[in-house]
């Protein structure tokens, strides 16, 4: 499955970046979120609630984030396990450009899914996937423009 999308954040792209790189920030911004922890430079543990469809699991998985370059983008790769329910695995680039004062994060995403998950149907999965990938983009945009006024 493919996701892509951009968002147009009311922050200075040094301030996105910042965030991008914040595990608090993040953790707001995950639906369903539980817990979203550093575990060192570039990798953070997560525990995130999913539902899909009939299916509803906890999943506990990691992310790592690669090829960064401050303050232009960086490489996610993500798996998580939900015991029976299946598994997930994430790919993503996020990308950031100025567009005067305000910064563009775009995000081109591959994901795939085993176990129960992938028999409750591609089309299913791929519609809840992308939801929750445009719900956190909204969440961190709103929170980073709220953050830039603050400033």
């Amino acid at each position: 499955m493919d996701f892509k999308g951009s968002e147009t954040i009311k922050a200075p792209r040094s301030l996105v970046w910042k965030c991008l790189n914040d595990p608090e920030v993040l953790k707001n911004c995950v639906p369903g979120c539980q817990s979203f922890t550093a575990a060192g430079e570039d990798e953070f543990l997560a525990t995130v609630i999913v539902a899909v469809g009939p299916v509803k699991a906890n999943f506990k998985g990691n992310l790592k984030l690669s090829e960064r370059v401050e303050p232009e983008g960086y490489r996610i790769v993500g798996q998580g396990e939900g015991g029976i329910a299946g598994f997930g695995k994430m790919n993503a680039e996020v990308a950031l450009t100025e567009a005067g004062d305000e910064t563009v994060l775009s995000y081109i995403a591959y994901a795939e899914v085993g176990g129960k998950l992938a028999q409750i149907g591609t089309r299913l999965v791929a519609s809840v996937a992308n939801k929750l990938a445009a719900a956190f983009f909204q969440r961190f945009n709103d929170n980073v423009s709220a953050l830039a006024t603050q400033q």
